[in-house]
């Protein structure tokens, strides 16, 4: 493998659902733990506040940014750095997850992302749309 290989957690006119084994039954806000916002806090408040602005790469590479306070004249090199390896998706996400905030992600044909609470209505097209791809969460337990 090339160390130049490049790798993405985009996906592109995509619905990722909830995981099937979800303790959940609605979109719920993530809470801080302690003095510190949590991770899917932090993407939350991102994704809430400008649904549909940035890719899943964009949102995760400026968390990773945030957390470790690059300027922005390190993001180029940063960036390359933190694509180099493969990063966990919105698949693997406190959003989708078993016991997690009960969001299904929604990726439109640019990539841009928004998250769908599981009870709303929204949910529901977007799970039924013939157009859009549909995956699930992954699961936390085995069959």
């Amino acid at each position: 493998m090339s160390k130049d290989k490049i790798h993405t957690t985009n996906y592109f006119d995509t619905f990722i659902e909830v995981a099937e084994d979800t303790k959940v039954s609605c979109g719920t806000i993530p809470k801080s733990k302690g003095d510190n916002k949590t991770v899917a806090e932090l993407q939350y408040e991102l994704l809430v506040n400008s649904p549909y602005t940035f890719t899943s790469d964009d949102l995760f590479f400026q968390l990773f940014a945030n957390r470790n306070n690059l300027t922005e004249h390190e993001y180029e090199e940063a960036r390359k750095n933190f694509f180099s390896k493969a990063q966990p998706c919105f698949r693997s996400s406190p959003f989708t997850k078993i016991y997690g905030y009960g969001f299904g992600v929604h990726s439109d044909s640019e990539g841009k992302v928004a998250i769908v609470g599981m009870e709303t209505e929204r949910y529901q097209k977007l799970q039924s749309d013939p157009k859009i791809k549909k995956l699930k969460a992954m699961r936390t337990t085995r069959r």
